[in-house]
């Protein structure tokens, strides 16, 4: 159970990071600093809080509390960030404590509490926490490339009106145990 469950998460967020990569990937610089209005974040501001938060929940995630005292969670909503590499370098920073975090997960250890905020969590329910939140940040930053590339947007899942044509695919092949994740996580060619 325990591996299967690690395996499943961390697939779901390497899919996640992918989302949001694509989406960098088709913006152009100054298109990660646009905002829609003053009460609206940048791409650049929420990747600064993703980041501040994953530093947070997953430094030493088995041993101290996920809400760390030097995280200044206040100070990742102020739009700072001057270029797409130090974005890029953030995003990476935070995307790599997560993963080695769920690395030191095992079997031993899969049992203990640990603490956000004072709060004990199971490890299950920390991950899934974060398997929350984190989507629904990238999901900001995907409809604010859409808004951004408006017309020229390329879909990141199963564009308008194919539908159809996609399940047809899917149903053509022999029922098979696979996690949704595979096929867009292949190794780029």
């Amino acid at each position: 159970m325990t591996a299967d469950y690690l395996t499943s998460v961390r697939k779901q967020f390497e899919y996640y990071k992918q989302l949001g990569e694509k989406t960098f990937a088709q913006l152009p610089d100054e298109a990660l600093f646009w905002q829609y209005n003053a009460e609206s974040n940048s791409i650049a501001t929420i990747v600064k809080h993703l980041w501040g938060n994953m530093l947070s929940r997953w430094t030493d995630f088995l041993t101290t509390d996920g809400e760390k005292e030097w995280r200044q969670r206040e100070a990742e909503f102020e739009n700072d960030i001057q270029s797409r590499e130090e974005l890029l370098a953030k995003w990476e920073q935070g995307w790599q404590c997560l993963l080695a975090a769920l690395d030191s997960v095992t079997p031993n250890n899969y049992h203990q509490t640990v603490y956000i905020r004072n709060q004990g969590h199971s490890i299950t329910e920390a991950i899934n926490r974060q398997l929350a939140h984190y989507p629904y940040h990238i999901g900001q930053i995907v409809f604010i490339g859409k808004m951004v590339r408006n017309g020229e947007w390329q879909s990141l899942s199963i564009p308008r009106g194919n539908s159809q044509a996609y399940n047809t695919e899917k149903f053509a092949q022999p029922a098979h145990k696979a996690h949704f994740t595979d096929e867009y996580l292949k190794p780029q060619a």
